[in-house]
């Protein structure tokens, strides 16, 4: 976990909020709500539970999230129900200078209800690892010709590695322009931590696997590849994947696809390969929920990715047939650490002056990850 968390003394114990109803957790949830009013602004991320993204006041992704939040001008507190890399992001660009000069220098804080609410796929780039593969790969290469790319779902001090070496950030939405951005400027990229995205979005382009050696920090040397394949690259890709859609396979796809004629398959360019290239649309999550919205009644899908939000979809949209993709169930187990009792907890403390499992990036990691976010921001 990022150094960026400050988790201070609590009044109440977390304890005695796991015993309670979730009607009295709502009910607790909601008069504080009512106490903050437009001070306060929940965030519920797609992968949360029912019941948590309920008492939200914003739904989305984690960047849109972001942006949201820090676009308001009434809000003083932002409770982020996501995971660690997110609140990061939201305290970023909430505290970015000219936001705390439109506030006179008051900082907006950010609170993560679990700190245990991590992201597998962002603790497999740990900023040591990306450091002395930056290093590993100026002995064969002149990282002057490599643009690093990080996904947002990484922590601050990545965003902040790419910012200082004239990298750049990316969504699942906007990653194939970030790499023309980046091509545009270096012969090479070093993505990180998503192989899958980063592979999914550059075969698109034209670039072959035999030009996309993976990176494996653990390996002896070199990420376990040889000098001539690092040298023949275009993309180097971290040894690294979501762990929810890191399970859906070909198999699957061809199991629906034999037992329900017509279905449509639907994943997220986290998937693998094999399954993206199979899928009929393949998207962020934002895309993913847009293409069931504008579908027409009766369509049939098979959704790849997490299944709090297919199970969302499914009940939202009974005009049409949904599916989760996988027999398996598999959920973002660090997701759904956040539950009503963590959300009232850090709440009912927020409102006694006594707040809990605040998220701070220091400022010179801030600083930097800015400057990534800004060039995605710039890309069009």
């Amino acid at each position: 976990m990022s150094d960026s968390a400050v988790v201070d003394s609590p009044k109440f114990e977390l304890a005695p909020y796991k015993s309670l109803s979730n009607d009295e957790l709502v009910a607790r949830i909601d008069a504080v709500r009512g106490v903050l009013g437009s001070k306060l602004l929940i965030l519920g991320h797609h992968y949360q539970q029912d019941e948590v993204v309920a008492r939200a006041d914003l739904r989305g992704d984690s960047y849109q999230l972001s942006q949201l939040a820090a676009s308001s001008s009434d809000c003083r507190y932002i409770v982020f129900c996501g995971v660690h890399f997110m609140a990061e992001t939201a305290d970023i660009l909430a505290n970015r200078p000219e936001k705390l000069a439109e506030r006179q220098g008051v900082r907006v804080p950010v609170y993560l209800p679990d700190m245990a609410a991590g992201c597998s796929m962002a603790d497999m780039a740990e900023i040591d690892q990306v450091e002395a593969a930056w290093a590993d790969l100026g002995e064969v290469i002149d990282t002057e010709e490599i643009t690093p790319v990080t996904y947002i779902n990484s922590a601050a001090s990545l965003k902040a590695f790419c910012g200082r070496h004239g990298g750049i950030v990316c969504t699942s939405s906007n990653a194939a322009a970030v790499l023309d951005w980046a091509f545009a400027r270096t012969r090479r990229v070093l993505f990180f931590p998503d192989q899958h995205l980063g592979r999914n979005t550059a075969l698109k382009m034209g670039i072959t696997n035999a030009q996309m050696p993976v990176w494996d920090p653990l390996a002896d040397e070199f990420g376990g590849n040889s000098t001539e394949s690092l040298q023949a690259s275009r993309v180097v890709l971290w040894k690294g994947h979501c762990s929810v859609h890191q399970m859906f396979t070909a198999a699957h796809v061809h199991q629906f696809r034999e037992r329900t004629p017509g279905i449509k398959i639907l994943v997220h360019p986290e998937c693998p390969q094999e399954v993206n290239d199979l899928a009929d649309v393949s998207g962020s999550t934002g895309k993913i929920i847009q293409t069931v919205e504008a579908a027409p009644a009766g369509t049939k899908w098979a959704i790849g990715t997490e299944l709090h939000l297919v199970n969302r979809l499914k009940s939202e949209h009974p005009e049409q047939e949904i599916h989760f993709l996988s027999p398996v169930v598999c959920m973002c187990a660090t997701m759904y650490r956040i539950d009503l009792a963590h959300l009232c907890w850090t709440l009912e403390n927020l409102q006694a002056g006594t707040p809990v499992n605040r998220i701070e990036v220091d400022e010179e990691t801030a600083r930097w990850s800015l400057i990534a976010l800004q060039r995605m921001l710039e890309v069009k």
